[in-house]
């Protein structure tokens, strides 16, 4: 991990019984504790600093941590995951008992969306709210899948030599450039940088495809997003190519207590430009 910065941002190891997870604090810990849930194959540096900072800066306390097999959390050999989905939604909630927070607001963004909603039926004690970013609400039928487009793009993988980072390098930053919005130019640049730091912090970067084992498991068949207490706050780009905006909208129609808020021509991104707006709204919705 980078060296911390700031007195404001400490580190720890949470360990579980079968496995340990690498998670980085933002600001007061006496402050609303807000826990960042990231997306399939990404670790922890997903969630921009900046972002994390921000909302410290607007009095949370803001926890963003690597999920199994990403970051410098535990890894699995490709292919062989020993853990369910169900065990990432736990983990959620054991990062609050390594911290000993009682209870937090959730943020997930795209499968980390689906790992805050499983936490938070699961565990709805735990959970005062969530914010679900460019995700979709669990046990839904019906809502429209990707774009044609990007199916087109996605199907390329399975083309790939999983065992040559390059390769799997070039399809990253081909997929950052294909789940960007329209709002604002894509930052080629940055997004090299970012999955080359990703990828050269993991030990076995390769291992973060078990991931998409656990998507295609019948994952919370007995749960549905309408038994969602917690109030919900969709962020949702209305460009978005993997989760169209009928994903978003439909959490306003399902969960009892749910908003939405839509990014103008955004895409499957915290896009840097936008993370005023992003951090302004999520600021909001957990105040307390």
């Amino acid at each position: 991990m980078d060296p911390v910065k700031s007195p404001f941002v400490t580190e720890k190891i949470v360990e579980l019984k079968d496995a340990e997870l690498r998670t980085q604090a933002f600001g007061n810990p006496i402050n609303p504790a807000v826990l960042l849930i990231m997306g399939v194959m990404s670790s922890m540096l997903w969630w921009p600093e900046r972002f994390c900072e921000e909302l410290a800066a607007q009095g949370r306390y803001v926890i963003r941590y690597d999920q199994r097999d990403t970051g410098l959390s535990t890894h699995y050999p490709p292919g062989q995951p020993t853990y369910s989905f169900s065990d990432l939604s736990d983990d959620a909630i054991a990062v609050l008992d390594g911290y000993g927070i009682d209870g937090a607001h959730l943020v997930g963004m795209s499968m980390g969306g689906f790992v805050a909603q499983e936490a938070a039926l699961r565990h709805p004690q735990r959970v005062r709210t969530l914010t679900l970013i460019s995700s979709s609400p669990v046990g839904v039928d019906g809502l429209p899948s990707s774009t044609a487009t990007y199916k087109e793009h996605s199907a390329a993988a399975e083309s790939i030599d999983w065992s040559d980072l390059e390769a799997i390098a070039d399809f990253l930053r081909r997929d950052s450039a294909m789940l960007a919005g329209t709002r604002h130019p894509h930052d080629a640049e940055s997004a090299k940088i970012l999955i080359a730091r990703d990828m050269a912090r993991a030990p076995s970067y390769v291992s973060a495809t078990n991931h998409f084992m656990l998507l295609g498991e019948d994952k919370g068949a007995k749960l549905h997003a309408s038994e969602i207490v917690a109030p919900v706050l969709a962020i949702h780009g209305t460009s978005d190519p993997l989760f169209p905006i009928e994903h978003g909208e439909a959490f306003t129609r399902v969960v009892p207590n749910a908003e939405l808020h839509r990014i103008a021509s955004g895409g499957h991104e915290v896009h840097d430009r936008d993370i005023d707006e992003i951090a302004r709204v999520v600021a909001a919705h957990t105040a307390p």
